[in-house]
């Protein structure tokens, strides 16, 4: 089944996560790389340490790495993400960026972003909005935040831009370490785990602790997964799918489908067969576009 029409045919229960892939797309054109953006970072706060990723060591720890490498060193000290978000707010969309968006809004789809930046918001100049809490807002966490076209009720009725790793309009929430991705895990973990609104003890995964969060649609929406390597640095992410699975084992009426989109590959290696093996353990299937325009062109035009 082709993106577009999988879309189509899935419109009125499907979310969408897109990583940074569709900013790597049309690269000669400005595309954007994670490693790029840390080797940047070694070259501000550790200069002529690194000129490449080094192997066997992930982004995450290769932040870690930098940040334990300051002479400086303090945990309440966010510099190096302060100077990533000011990175990152140099970037400028393209128009499969905007063509992307807009068709998203027009199927009224949430869509979640593991990225920082804010290209998909401002080609469409959306506005930031916030759901109504009982809780008081917090930059370090700022889960109840989305851009959108409208006022939502909860995070699954409707479009709206979602930040999972957080924004570069409040540098303390970026997660680039594996500390972070961790302090991450712990956060949602209270909300999936923790009290009587904790939503393995909700059967219709109705009210829960998370119902204003952008969990919400994790646990709530058939996931559509593009633009993202989902590798094994991608460790919340990949957690957040385990409980999901977890979840829908639990309780299996409230099971969700899952698709994640690649471009075919001739000779996987051993690392794309676990990943495979990895993402249908999770319920979700893995689908072949021909090329990069199939993804990130023609389904939203």
């Amino acid at each position: 089944m082709a993106l577009k029409q999988l879309i189509e045919s899935n419109k009125d229960d499907i979310a969408i996560i897109v990583g940074n892939g569709i900013n790597r797309y049309l690269e000669q054109k400005g595309g954007f790389s994670w490693d790029d953006l840390l080797i940047d970072l070694w070259k501000t706060f550790n200069p002529g340490v690194y000129s490449k990723m080094p192997e066997g060591v992930t982004v995450t720890e290769f932040y870690d790495l930098l940040d334990l490498s300051k002479s400086d060193y303090s945990a309440a000290d966010y510099s190096i993400q302060k100077q990533a978000a000011k990175l990152l707010d140099q970037w400028s969309y393209l128009d499969h960026h905007r063509r992307f968006a807009k068709k998203l809004e027009e199927l009224d789809i949430p869509v979640l972003t593991t990225n920082f930046d804010l290209l998909l918001p401002r080609s469409l100049n959306l506005k930031q909005r916030f759901l109504k809490s009982d809780e008081g807002f917090t930059d370090y966490y700022p889960w109840k935040a989305y851009f959108g076209d409208k006022a939502l009720e909860s995070p699954t009725s409707g479009f709206g831009i979602w930040y999972i790793n957080g924004i570069t309009q409040y540098p303390r929430s970026i997660r680039l370490g594996l500390s972070q991705y961790m302090g991450s895990v712990e956060k949602a973990r209270a909300y999936l785990h923790k009290g009587k609104g904790r939503l393995f003890n909700i059967k219709n995964n109705g009210n829960w602790n998370g119902q204003q969060t952008w969990l919400d649609i994790i646990f709530k929406k058939s996931l559509c997964i593009i633009g993202l390597g989902l590798n094994e640095n991608e460790v919340f992410l990949r957690w957040l799918l385990i409980e999901r699975a977890r979840y829908f084992k639990q309780f299996n009426k409230q099971a969700k489908k899952g698709w994640y989109i690649s471009t075919h590959v001739d000779k996987p290696d051993n690392r794309t067969l676990g990943k495979t093996i990895f993402l249908k353990s999770m319920g979700i299937e893995f689908i072949e576009e021909a090329n990069y325009k199939a993804i990130y062109e023609t389904p939203w035009l």
